[in-house]
Order: structure tokens, then C-alpha cells, then sequence
């Protein structure tokens, strides 16, 4: 399973960005049997759009193939985007390693 989580860094120490579409890094974690076995930084291309940032954001980690969406905050239009994709979208803070700790053990709440 892929799971991209809204991040102010390009690593799993760094914090969860508290908006989506504005981040300037996605951490796109993979995880297999309750364990994350690897992971990718990819930059937020659309961060700083005028307009539209948080439904290219989405349509962005849709195409890398998350199942699964941790950030902090996210506006009506990117989470429209990704219902319509079917990704499920979870509340969290603090450092990503933990948030995806949190995650596999069932404790984060969907948004």
C-alpha cells in the first residue's frame, strides 16, 4: 500500500505540512505487511500555484499510485478530487515516521 503524507522535508524525521496542496514535498511511503519497507520524496511542482494547488496536489499523488492520503489540513476541492479517487484521507501531526507508526496501527482519524 502507498501513502503519500504532506511534508516540510524530503525525510521521515520531517514534520507533516499542515497544508496539502501547498507543501513543498510529498513522502510517498510504501508499506506491506504492517511494516514500511520504503520510501520517496517528490517535490510539490504545484505548491505554488496562484490558484488550484490543493486539486493538483491530488491529482498529483493519485498518479503516483497513493491509497492513502496523511496531512494536516486539506481544502473542499482536493478532497473532493481524491474521494472521487477513492483515496482515504487521515488527520495528523508531528513528525511523519510517527504519523506512519500511527497509521499502520489503526490510531490516525479520517478527515
Amino acid at each position: 500500500m502507498k501513502i503519500a503524507i504532506s511534508s516540510t522535508g524530503k525525510g521521515l524525521k520531517d514534520n507533516i505540512n499542515a497544508e496539502f496542496g501547498r507543501c513543498p514535498y510529498f513522502i510517498i511511503a510504501e508499506i506491506n505487511d504492517k511494516k514500511l519497507i520504503k520510501f520517496e520524496a517528490i517535490e510539490n511542482i504545484n505548491a505554488n500555484k496562484p490558484g488550484g494547488a490543493g486539486v493538483s496536489a491530488a491529482q498529483a499523488v493519485a498518479e503516483k499510485g497513493a491509497e492513502a492520503v496523511i496531512t494536516g489540513n486539506m481544502g473542499p476541492r482536493a478532497l473532493d478530487v481524491l474521494r472521487q479517487f477513492k483515496i482515504p484521507i487521515y488527520k495528523a501531526e508531528g513528525k511523519i515516521d510517527t504519523a506512519v507508526k500511527m497509521f499502520i496501527e489503526g490510531k490516525l482519524k479520517k478527515i
